[in-house]
């Protein structure tokens, strides 16, 4: 069950979404603010996983409060005003809904959400231990009409591009058609790291971590790829484990 909360000033927003929350078996509506200092109040008596944040509110914006937590929720965006949606993104929302929301597009942000919340939980969980011989050090993927032979060692990074994923290695790069949440669960936990929505990187080609970016080399060059809020914890407890 994902606990959702609704901040939005204007009632008719807030029934809108109760209603398209009402229609999914997955979520649970713990509660609906009126503004930042309800919605701080009912993130700290519950656990939230998502809340829907609508950005023009009296007294703090959405994007302000947002500013002030630090281990905030996954987050949607709602407003009427499409000039915000650079500044959202800047902050890892999860999306942005413009009014008037569709259920399409609501369902859209949802299932964004359920994906993220499954990666958070594969992440958490305890990695399987392999016996002697069974590691795989290579996986097949579909691209220019053939199977393709990947191995492991040569992956720098993954990219993710809707519906397909752009695999860099140290021969190239190599474009299939699949989603990121399906390559990673053919990819060793113990070799590669998500690190932002759209980037999953192997760990030992990491050459340095430069503020919020993690910095690998790729054909020669340096390239600096984004680290997301919600991934930046985890890949920290990496590199301290590994710091002198």
């Amino acid at each position: 069950m994902i606990n959702v909360i609704i901040v939005d000033d204007e009632p008719l927003a807030q029934d809108v979404l109760e209603t398209y929350i009402e229609k999914i078996p997955e979520l649970h509506l713990v509660q609906k603010c009126n503004n930042a200092f309800e919605a701080n109040e009912a993130l700290k008596s519950n656990a939230i996983d998502l809340m829907f944040l609508d950005i023009q509110m009296p007294q703090i914006t959405g994007i302000d409060f947002l500013k002030t937590l630090n281990k905030p929720p996954l987050v949607v965006f709602t407003t009427a005003y499409s000039n915000y949606a650079i500044e959202g993104f800047d902050l890892n929302a999860l999306d942005y809904l413009l009014k008037p929301i569709s259920m399409d597009r609501f369902l859209k942000a949802v299932h964004k959400a359920m994906d993220q919340l499954d990666l958070q939980q594969r992440d958490k969980a305890p990695a399987p231990s392999a016996e002697a011989g069974d590691r795989t050090e290579f996986i097949f993927v579909k691209a220019d009409k053939k199977l393709v032979k990947v191995n492991f060692e040569e992956i720098i990074y993954i990219e993710g591009l809707k519906d397909y994923v752009i695999i860099r290695t140290d021969k190239g790069r190599i474009i299939t058609l699949q989603t990121m949440k399906s390559l990673e669960d053919k990819l060793p936990v113990s070799q590669f790291k998500r690190i932002h929505r759209s980037y999953i990187v192997n760990i030992s080609k990491i050459n340095a971590i430069v503020g919020n970016m993690v910095e690998v080399i790729e054909k020669n060059v340096a390239k600096h790829l984004p680290v997301g809020k919600n991934y930046r914890d985890e890949l920290l407890e990496i590199v301290n484990k590994n710091r002198l």
